[in-house]
């Protein structure tokens, strides 16, 4: 079985966590240099207090609900 291909990524927004991309995409950090992904599947932060900015390091797992973004 081959792999699907797609003109776009694919994104799920995980509860309380990252924004999941599938496919071929570029993202800009907070600084506005953007980076290509080259991996299957990235995972973006969108707690904003990850230490590897724009990606998730999993920081959202032990910080307070109420002090991340939604």
């Amino acid at each position: 079985m081959s792999t699907p291909q797609f003109d776009h990524p694919d994104v799920v927004l995980c509860p309380g966590g990252p924004m999941l991309l599938r496919g071929d995409h570029v993202i800009e950090d907070p600084d506005g240099v953007a980076h290509r992904t080259s991996r299957p599947v990235s995972a973006v932060c969108r707690c904003g207090k990850s230490g590897s900015q724009p990606w998730c390091d999993g920081t959202h797992k032990v910080i307070p609900r109420a002090n991340a973004r939604p």
